[in-house]
């Protein structure tokens, strides 16, 4: 589980996420969205502790990131697609990380199969398509098998086949009492993917509930985001920059 009180992260004189409390349950997929620069990214560097609140605390599973002895046992993340070295081959890349953690060699081969990437497993990251490389950085997240997952924008680079496999996968960890933390762009996607929803804007939370609610009363949960963020939307001009959106 995942609970966010209170928080609040300023850079600046600009305030990227503004006393935003929630929580993400174990048991469905929780979709996190927000227009274009309205903190999505920052709260989650704030969970995984890469980031320092000004304000407020989040935890999870109890505690705060920085204090999981084995956190990629606990907590897996998704926060950037290419996050490995370009001249390492996947097994290596993995097997680091797993060694890192004190995690058997063989889960490294259980998630390269559970990724479909096994038979590039001995290939040079650098070399993978944007789709590869976010199936090796999915693969990476499930190495500890922890009971906490984030993923920020899974689905960018995958072809209609992957999107279907990420969106089963999310479900399936879902299913097995798991907590799945997901941000995404892709409302249509997140229609099909995701049971409940917190939607931010300008760092604010505006909704916490779940799709079918959010739904009600619009023809679909694209136009019912629009109508919930007509308020919140960062122009060209204030936009933050994407390192902190």
């Amino acid at each position: 589980m995942i609970e966010a009180r209170n928080l609040t992260r300023r850079y600046g004189p600009r305030v990227a996420v503004d006393a935003l409390s929630f929580d993400v349950r174990p048991g469905s997929v929780t979709g996190f969205l927000g227009p274009n620069g309205s903190g999505k990214s920052t709260t989650m560097r704030l969970i995984l502790g890469l980031d320092r609140p000004d304000a407020g605390q989040v935890r999870v599973g109890g505690r705060r990131y920085r204090q999981l002895r084995w956190p990629l046992r606990e907590v897996g993340a998704l926060l950037e697609a290419r996050a490995f070295h370009p001249g390492r081959n996947a097994r290596s890349h993995l097997a680091a990380l797993a060694a890192s953690n004190a995690i058997p060699r063989a889960r490294v081969d259980e998630v390269l199969d559970m990724v479909g990437l096994t038979s590039a497993a001995g290939r040079r990251a650098g070399t993978f398509s944007l789709g590869m490389g976010q199936r090796l950085g999915v693969a990476a997240a499930l190495l500890g098998d922890p009971a906490v997952l984030l993923l920020d924008e899974p689905v960018n680079g995958l072809d209609p086949e992957g999107v279907r496999w990420i969106r089963d996968l999310l479900k399936a960890l879902a299913a097995q009492g798991r907590t799945v933390f997901v941000s995404s762009h892709l409302i249509s996607e997140m229609a099909l993917t995701a049971e409940r929803l917190v939607v931010i804007g300008r760092g604010r939370l505006l909704a916490d509930t779940t799709v079918a609610e959010l739904s009600a009363g619009s023809t679909s949960l694209e136009e019912a985001f629009f109508r919930l963020t007509s308020g919140a939307v960062e122009y060209p001009g204030n936009a933050m920059k994407e390192a902190t959106s």
